[in-house]
């Protein structure tokens, strides 16, 4: 019975880690960057949702809607920013860019919102059900929570393999020039993929605001691991990512299951290096043939 509890919950907390993912995947396939305050943006969705159901009083389908096209406004504002001046010229900044517009993210937030944890209610975190009657209670949010990261996971891949702005993703990445010259516009196929990337850190922070406590510093620990999902399962690929998180939440779980929280984190990063130094490319992901 613990077993299986430990398996939901952690099937729940892997699809998040899968969601922040696939957020550097998008980053990475178009420009070779990744946004390394991803955490603070999945943060920002659930710290803004909740302001604006709980404080101003909105319906919550309004008030995710809302803090999702922030948290993609966001996502404009980091490539502007953080990652475009630097890139233009050549330089690695934007590593160290992007995490400082990170923290000052989260430290603006907390002196706005406070640092008091909060709970989000939620009708899908209120009543646990039974799963075919063996005494096992789960929100149903933690059965939704998988299923909707897996259809985003499909969604993402479908646009990169059969749309027009998936196809333009590819032709940035793989050759800017002829790209230019094909008339794509490249800066904003780039902005556009920094958009998404935030897009899905925010509904990861809204999805799991119901199960944790709202806070400005949520995103931190969260952000890390997602960055460990997404070089587990190899960068490049979107399926990768999100089968790692959920591996990666369900070893989690069952860690702190079976040993209790103090090994949850010395265990998993040591899976992460042992994985890593078999397969440097990823579980999924394809070493870079470089022609010469």
């Amino acid at each position: 019975m613990l077993v299986l509890s430990a398996l939901i919950s952690g099937l729940g907390l892997g699809s998040m880690y899968g969601l922040m993912a696939l957020g550097f995947h998008v980053t990475h396939a178009v420009s070779g960057t990744v946004n390394f305050a991803q955490g603070s943006s999945m943060m920002l969705g659930a710290v803004l949702t909740f302001s604006l159901a709980q404080t101003l009083g909105w319906p919550m389908p309004l008030a995710i809607a809302a803090a999702l096209a922030l948290c993609a406004l966001y996502g404009l504002l980091v490539e502007a920013v953080a990652v475009r001046p630097f890139v233009s010229r050549g330089s690695d900044v934007w590593l160290m860019a992007t995490v400082a517009l990170g923290i000052v993210l989260d430290n603006a937030v907390m002196f706005g919102f406070g640092k008091e944890p909060r709970s989000l209610p939620s009708p899908l975190a209120q009543t646990p059900v039974d799963i075919a009657g063996l005494g096992l209670g789960v929100y149903p949010l933690q059965l939704l929570i998988p299923v909707i990261g897996l259809l985003l996971a499909a969604v993402l891949h479908q646009v990169a393999r059969r749309t027009r702005w998936g196809s333009a993703m590819l032709a940035v990445v793989q050759n800017r020039d002829a790209a230019r010259l094909m008339g794509i516009p490249i800066r904003r196929v780039v902005a556009g993929a920094f958009a998404v990337s935030t897009l899905l850190a925010g509904i990861a922070g809204v999805l799991i605001a119901p199960l944790f406590n709202v806070q400005a510093d949520m995103g931190t620990l969260f952000g890390l691991k997602a960055f460990a999902v997404a070089i587990l399962g190899g960068i490049g690929s979107a399926w990768g990512v999100m089968v790692a998180g959920l591996l990666f939440g369900v070893v989690e779980a069952l860690v702190t299951a079976t040993l209790g929280s103090g090994y949850t984190q010395i265990l998993t990063f040591s899976l992460v290096i042992a994985v890593l130094a078999l397969r440097p490319d990823g579980l999924f992901g394809r070493a870079l043939v470089r022609k010469v």
